[in-house]
């Protein structure tokens, strides 16, 4: 699904212009997106919480060059879906 498919789906369930859930959806991914970059979690009960993962310092490899590099401790945004959420994918989505 992308992100014109859900504003249609929301329209269409709720009645509302299209250029109206487009301005929701597009408001709520900022604020989710400025709320992590001030280095605040989002929590939204019953569905999940957009964390601030920390990656610790690491080695990896440069293959082309034949050299290792040092990569720095840095932070990630990740989704972590509540239980509920979680259950009901599992309980409703076929294994392929």
């Amino acid at each position: 699904m992308t992100k014109a498919d859900l504003v249609a789906k929301i329209s269409d369930k709720l009645g509302m212009e299209k250029g109206d859930v487009q301005a929701t959806v597009e408001t709520f991914m900022e604020e989710v997106k400025s709320s992590l970059e001030s280095g605040d979690n989002v929590y939204l009960r019953g569905f999940g919480s957009f964390i601030i993962k920390t990656r610790a310092e690491k080695t990896g490899r440069n293959i082309s060059k034949n050299t290792t590099i040092k990569i720095p401790a840095h932070n990630i945004p990740a989704f972590k879906p509540a239980k509920v959420f979680v259950e009901g994918v599992k309980s409703n989505v076929e294994v392929n």
